[in-house]
């Protein structure tokens, strides 16, 4: 595992503790990695990277407190992270720090992309 995954996946952990979550009692944290090395934390990192002045990203990793599988962002998350480009790596992490590699892509097929929006 490269540095920068490791710190993300870490952060990703980190931000999972720290989630507010009264209601629901589901933990979800994230941490997406800028095209410029920066990394984003909490539950909605793609808008506080944007409000931050970030536009392009190329990783993100994902926890929640499930233990015996691996859980992707959720649909309406997976469409936000589409806006800004097909091609990222997204890691799906374990509480326990294991992840499994994937691409958006691959979790988001078919999808309404910005490409839908040139005029012809």
């Amino acid at each position: 595992m490269t540095d920068k995954v490791t710190e993300l996946v870490s952060k990703c952990l980190q931000a999972r503790d720290l989630a507010y979550c009264p209601y629901s009692r589901f933990p979800v944290g994230a941490a997406l990695l800028t095209a410029d090395g920066a990394i984003v934390t909490e539950r909605t990192a793609i808008q506080r990277a944007v409000a931050e002045g970030h536009r392009q990203f190329t990783a993100i990793a994902v926890t929640c407190d499930i233990k015996d599988r691996f859980v992707g962002p959720c649909g309406a998350c997976r469409q936000v992270l589409m806006e800004f480009g097909s091609n990222w790596t997204v890691y799906l992490t374990k509480p326990d720090g294991t992840y499994k590699e994937t691409h958006l892509h691959e979790l988001l097929p078919l999808a309404f992309s910005p490409e839908h929006l040139a005029k012809n």
